[in-house]
């Protein structure tokens, strides 16, 4: 394990207090991280669906850029972190090749919010997610997981995906836990902004 992620406990009980839970969903196409940043921040010792990748997948797992990637998620990844005694935040990391797509509408359902997690790499894996999030109304931010020195700074990102500005675009390391917390800040931030805009319409 990269010695930037420290390992989450293998039982954190669930307090008996908690009596409230938040979702957010991690999405992003293929390779992209978010088992990885699920993994960094969760308190947990993650629910993962990861399976290796065989010659089956050839010709229908797009893998330029990610060559190395040997396991892929085929469900969803899962984690936790209890906010206080009574909020809890549950994490759930969408699959991102194609071919599991239809997976994501049912884990969009009931969702706060959610992390687009995107690879400079394979910027257009993002859109399918962008879409997605559009069209159930789930509002999102979008990470940039940062893989060494990236090629394109963040407005060449917003640029690319066209995302508008008040859209929360962050630099991240999904391998490290403070960088990974500091995104669902960035979301927790965004959601709260958008709840007192719409309180003041009101």
């Amino acid at each position: 394990m990269d010695s930037r992620t420290s390992e989450p406990a293998a039982r954190v009980p669930l307090p008996d207090t908690a009596d409230n839970a938040l979702k957010i969903v991690i999405a992003g196409g293929f390779g992209a991280g978010k088992t990885t940043m699920v993994r960094s921040v969760s308190e947990i010792r993650p629910l993962n669906t990861e399976e290796t990748m065989t010659q089956a997948g050839l010709g229908i797992d797009e893998t330029t850029g990610v060559q190395g990637k040997n396991t892929t998620t085929v469900a969803f990844d899962f984690g936790r972190i209890s906010l206080n005694e009574q909020m809890v935040l549950y994490l759930f990391g969408a699959p991102g090749q194609e071919r599991f797509w239809f997976l994501w509408d049912r884990l969009f359902s009931g969702t706060l919010g959610a992390v687009v997690l995107v690879d400079t790499r394979r910027l257009a894996d993002s859109w399918y997610a962008i879409d997605r999030l559009e069209h159930h109304g789930t509002p999102f931010i979008v990470a940039r997981n940062n893989f060494g020195d990236p090629e394109h700074t963040l407005e060449q990102v917003r640029d690319a995906l066209s995302l508008p500005e008040d859209i929360p675009l962050v630099d991240c390391d999904a391998r490290d836990r403070e960088s990974s917390k500091a995104v669902l800040i960035s979301l927790v931030d965004h959601l709260y902004s958008l709840s007192s805009a719409q309180e003041k319409t009101r």
